[in-house]
């Protein structure tokens, strides 16, 4: 290995270039050396110096393990995954002091080369970095921009144009990627503003499950992140400024909602009807769409009898009311998923009581940092110093992605003795009982309600922002069942307790639909809801395509969600590549739209299905009720992949398994081009 190494093209969300040293606040500097991660600083002291010694001096200090789980324990050999020891963060820190001060933080080094960068990557984890995993990392930590793969030698005809439907996460990367593509595009959204989720959900405690540090756009970093868990407001903030950025409302039709889209085979183009918020409709034609809506979106309401006579306020969490003043009252909340816990643990403190309703509880697991403030030496380290972000970013990515993909797998062997699925999910059960028994060893009764009948992962994990601690106060109480019926002061549950209530907050999530929510008729006029059995058993090819419907791009397809690690942003800009590269082959290769094949379609869903097989989401070990699994028990949301293959499936089409019509034949002649 070489000690040094130039400066290479670099993100241009890091402060890399060259300052006057004197505008260097020496006092932060200072601060943010004695106070931000080691590993990350560690990479920026290579970045500034060039100096791969570093690597070499501090490398064989580590304790470099195989990727194992944030959910090890430690013993008295072994520190947690990615944690260095005392000594060597003491003497990181001082070189960083001897290297740093006085310098005006110009990065000698910028990308490095793939082979140097795994090194890095090796150090920075702790842990083995296969080489397979290096191009994902380079482009999800933010250091170069994703790559285009298919030859750009044509720009798109202005008469190429893309509907985009939906502005939240997907929708706004799909317009970015887009429009630096050259595309011409429009994105509906039926909303007042853009966000999807955070713009709808505003309910007490409202907040995103995934680090902030790495659920965010990989081309847009953001150091000013104030949680490491950001608060729904403030993750909205982070897409207006996105928006904001990229000059995206001239291409944005806000309050505009998507009717139909109906495949015209004559002219090889969607006609799309549109409704705008006085209620009038037209129709608009592209070339392609791209459904950006996800597979959340209608508010799920139970069928309670008796709910519309409830005399106080009901209010589903999708639904709040900011003027909803919970003071003094009498509340239930039904639920105890992911939003359940939120809400609870933030309005505990202003109601007079709380009745928690929980048919099936979650495996809770503990994770201080989800309600924990970035501390300002960090937010100036993450500004200011070289690459500190992207390093500070890949180990987000790392601990929490495909170092967990053995988390929801079963073992046949291990799982017919025990009742965790294998030895790395039992380590995720007993993370979880010790959490349960930690909190409420003198509440047996409590504890026996708050313990899952299935295995961990079967439905998703719960990271706990305060719910354990609000179930301890004296006037909340958890019930285990459902709501019977409803009367005009309060509800009766399952298990035959009436309780009074002013407020009914229904934390009961959302309806899984897909794209099935709009009436979109493709080239045998069948609709995709009629394909997918009215969103009952959704199959797409890549979680993306569906055979019969040319240049239709689902985003959030079945069997694409990342439910063993990361986060929904990973996939979104997969996906977004994806369609990009395949709208870019279509005019390279003079195509005017592109299907999937039926057996392809096919072949790769039975793939999925094998994989799947061998999952705690088709073997729950217990009655599980959840949005993964459809009426017949089988899981249409997880992806079954590594991240890893995931993306590296994604990179660009694969011509065989499609088929094309050319725009210099007739359209109803297909040719396939390989």
């Amino acid at each position: 290995m070489t000690n040094a190494v130039s400066a290479t093209t670099h993100s241009a969300t890091t402060n890399a270039g060259a300052a006057d040293s004197a505008s260097v606040d020496e006092a932060a500097l200072r601060a943010a050396i004695a106070n931000c991660d080691p590993a990350p600083l560690l990479m920026s002291l290579i970045h500034v110096t060039g100096d791969l010694g570093l690597l070499e001096e501090f490398g064989p200090r580590l304790e470099i393990s195989v990727p194992g789980t944030h959910y090890q324990t430690a013993n008295s050999n072994t520190l947690p995954a990615g944690v260095y020891p005392a000594d060597v963060v003491a003497d990181i820190r001082e070189r960083a002091v001897e290297l740093l001060v006085g310098s005006d933080l110009t990065a000698a080094m910028g990308v490095p080369p793939a082979e140097v960068f795994a090194d890095m990557a090796r150090v920075a984890t702790s842990q083995v970095v296969d080489d397979e995993f290096v191009p994902l990392l380079l482009e999800q930590a933010g250091f170069v921009s994703d790559r285009r793969n298919v030859p750009v030698t044509v720009a798109p005809p202005a008469d190429f144009d893309v509907i985009v439907i939906g502005a939240g996460i997907t929708g706004i990367n799909a317009a970015i990627k887009l429009g630096e593509a050259g595309f011409s595009y429009t994105v509906f959204e039926a909303n007042s503003d853009i966000g999807g989720t955070w713009h709808r959900n505003l309910y007490p405690g409202a907040a995103v499950d995934t680090p902030s540090h790495y659920y965010s756009y990989s081309f847009e970093l953001n150091p000013e992140w104030t949680r490491y868990y950001p608060t729904g407001p403030e993750y909205q903030r982070y897409l207006l400024s996105v928006v904001d950025k990229y000059g995206l409302r001239e291409h944005i039709r806000l309050n505009t909602e998507v009717v139909s889209a109906t495949w015209s085979e004559g002219d090889q183009r969607w006609q799309v009807v549109i409704r705008d918020a006085a209620g009038k409709t037209s129709t608009r034609s592209a070339r392609a769409v791209v459904s950006a809506l996800g597979m959340l979106n209608a508010p799920n309401i139970p069928n309670v009898p008796g709910l519309d006579s409830f005399a106080g306020t009901v209010v589903h969490t999708a639904q709040w009311d900011p003027a909803l003043d919970l003071t003094g009252k009498k509340v239930i909340v039904l639920g105890t998923g992911c939003t359940s816990v939120q809400v609870v643990a933030s309005i505990v403190d202003q109601v007079a009581s709380l009745d928690v309703v929980a048919r099936s509880p979650h495996w809770i697991v503990p994770e201080r940092a989800v309600v924990n403030d970035v501390a300002a030496e960090q937010r100036w380290a993450l500004a200011h110093l070289p690459f500190y972000h992207e390093w500070f970013r890949l180990r987000s990515y790392w601990f929490a992605s495909d170092n967990l993909y053995r988390l929801p797998r079963v073992d046949p062997e291990w799982a017919a003795t025990h009742f965790s699925a294998s030895a790395e999910n039992d380590m995720v059960l007993r993370n979880a009982q010790k959490y349960l028994q930690d909190n409420f060893a003198d509440d047996p009764e409590l504890m026996a309600k708050l313990t899952p009948d299935f295995r961990p992962y079967a439905k998703r994990i719960v990271k706990d922002p305060g719910f354990y601690a609000a179930l301890k106060r004296d006037h909340v109480s958890l019930h285990r069942a459902s709501f019977a019926e409803v009367t005009a002061d309060g509800v009766r549950t399952t298990e035959g307790e009436f309780l009074e209530a002013d407020v009914i907050i229904l934390a009961t999530g959302f309806k899984l639909q897909f794209t099935t929510a709009i009436d979109i008729v493709g080239r045998d006029g069948r609709s995709l809801a009629q394909v997918w059995d009215g969103g009952e058993d959704p199959r797409a090819y890549l979680g993306v395509q569906v055979s019969g419907f040319p240049n239709l791009f689902v985003t959030s397809g079945p069997n694409s969600a990342p439910n063993h690690g990361a986060g929904h942003n990973i996939t979104s800009e997969e996906q977004v590549h994806y369609i990009v590269e395949c709208l870019q082959y279509l005019i390279e290769n003079d195509h005017q739209s592109m299907d999937v094949r039926p057996e392809a379609l096919a072949e790769y869903n039975a793939r999925v299905d094998e994989a799947l097989d061998e999952t705690v989401w088709m073997h729950p070990g217990g009655q599980v009720n959840s949005y993964y699994r459809n009426s017949a028990g089988r899981a249409v949301v997880p992806c079954p992949w590594r991240l890893v293959d995931y993306w590296t499936m994604l990179r660009e089409p694969h011509p065989e398994d499609l088929t094309f019509v050319t725009a210099d034949r007739s359209p109803d002649v297909e040719a396939v081009r390989s």
